[in-house]
């Protein structure tokens, strides 16, 4: 499959007239738990030519490129313009592809910029904001009945771990469960029953199914409740954007020079 990837990245620089300055793997794979049957989900930035963003209509034009999806890729990119726009709210996709452990195709210095100014530029109380906003609607959606799909607990441990992990001041949150799970678990029983729910997460499918897990949904309960009283919006600021738009410009230069 990473053959079938790599060969699909310069075509899509071909048809559409663009250079990609990072591809990576998404989801399950970068987290670290892929089922027996995952697909593949590969995300990238992409740059045009400094023309196409000269336009009085700029903010009418497509900002995406997506490939048509089957059952075992799953390919789509975002605009670096559109992705500098989500970097100024922290949002935690984007986060979690500059960190991702599999990356496909990294050219030009723009992601790793990126990646330099994420301690600084990111506001980690927008970021537990949109974990916040993930874990409750998650956990509304998927994991109020006594039977529930396996992965779908990740959906909502994935970001209250994220809240809990900026609420300890360790940083851009990581791409890998694991090192999450490590860094904020402290509960020896809630913790083997975490890695108890990766092990069959990665032995099993994705539309495995399981009786309610006491221990990890009691430690959501309790999370997501404590999070409600938590007025995070009201303290979300509007960063800077002087420094995103000179990594812009530098990045067009870079690439079309």
């Amino acid at each position: 499959m990473k053959d079938v990837i790599l060969a699909k990245l310069p075509e899509i620089e071909r048809d559409n007239d663009v250079k990609l300055l990072l591809a990576v793997e998404s989801g399950s794979r970068a987290w670290g738990f892929p089922s027996a049957d995952s697909d593949y989900d590969v995300r990238f930035i992409y740059v045009r030519r400094p023309e196409w963003y000269l336009s009085i209509d700029v903010e009418r034009k497509r900002d995406v490129i997506e490939l048509p999806i089957n059952d075992v890729l799953d390919i789509s990119g975002w605009d670096l313009r559109k992705a500098l726009q989500l970097f100024r709210k922290s949002n935690p996709p984007l986060l979690e592809w500059l960190g991702s452990p599999i990356v496909y195709l990294e050219q030009f210095t723009v992601a790793q910029q990126m990646r330099d100014l994420a301690p600084t530029a990111y506001s980690p109380i927008a970021c537990m904001y949109h974990y916040y906003k993930m874990a409750r609607g998650n956990y509304r959606d998927y994991l109020r009945g006594d039977v529930v799909r396996t992965k779908k607990y990740f959906y909502v441990l994935r970001p209250v771990l994220g809240v809990l992990w900026l609420e300890r001041q360790l940083g851009v949150v990581p791409t890998e469960f694991q090192k999450l799970v490590d860094g904020v678990i402290t509960d020896p029983a809630l913790k083997t029953a975490i890695d108890t729910l990766i092990a069959e997460k990665r032995q099993g499918f994705e539309s495995a199914e399981g009786p309610r897990i006491d221990i990890i949904s009691d430690f959501l309960d309790a999370e997501i409740q404590r999070l409600e009283d938590n007025d995070f919006a009201k303290h979300v600021g509007s960063p800077d954007s002087e420094q995103l738009d000179a990594l812009f410009r530098a990045a067009l230069a870079e690439v079309w020079a």
